[in-house]
């Protein structure tokens, strides 16, 4: 399994993913969650032309998994990280943190963050074991309750949901 920038004729590819990884929300109780469309190909554009959008391939140059990232208050913040569930539980959602608390120590960025799900057993318990920690609320910076409002826009305030980072 290799790690390299998204391309852009990959970006339906990145929506699949998200779609088939989004299907496992179902099974705790959260249709609404697996029901989410991805983000638009316009979206996902800007993250790739702004050099923040990673794909995971199988060895034929396939993506079965991709992580994208902003730049948040100092640190990068980690807007989705998907596997397909074909390709999942062997380590690639790690090695896709682990290749972006790469790159954030080669630029100099002092932490990654990123929100999620406190009770669902793949999203707060995992991002935990890969060294996440939750944040206090208090600590948040302005960009970070910006995504929190955003989120709570979005309905997914309906569940649970933590700040959490990775010093890098």
């Amino acid at each position: 399994m290799s790690i390299r920038e998204a391309r852009t004729g990959e970006l339906p590819l990145l929506q699949d993913i998200e779609r088939a990884a989004g299907r496992c929300f179902r099974d705790v109780g959260m249709p609404e969650i697996a029901d989410d469309e991805p983000l638009p190909l316009t979206e996902l554009a800007r993250y790739r032309r702004a050099g923040l959008a990673w794909v995971a391939v199988d060895g034929a140059g396939v993506p079965v998994a991709y992580l994208i990232a902003d730049r948040l208050d100092g640190n990068l913040h980690v807007e989705q990280v998907s596997v397909h569930p074909d390709s999942a539980r062997r380590g690639i959602g790690r090695s896709l943190l682990d290749h972006l608390a790469g790159r954030a120590a080669a630029d100099g960025v002092p932490a990654l963050t990123l929100t999620t799900f406190a009770d669902v057993p793949w999203n707060a318990p995992y991002y935990a074991r890969c060294g996440f920690r939750p944040v206090d609320d208090a600590a948040l910076g302005p960009g970070q309750r910006d995504v929190l409002a955003r989120e709570a826009e979005h309905g997914l305030d309906r569940w649970p949901r933590v700040f959490m980072q990775r010093d890098v």
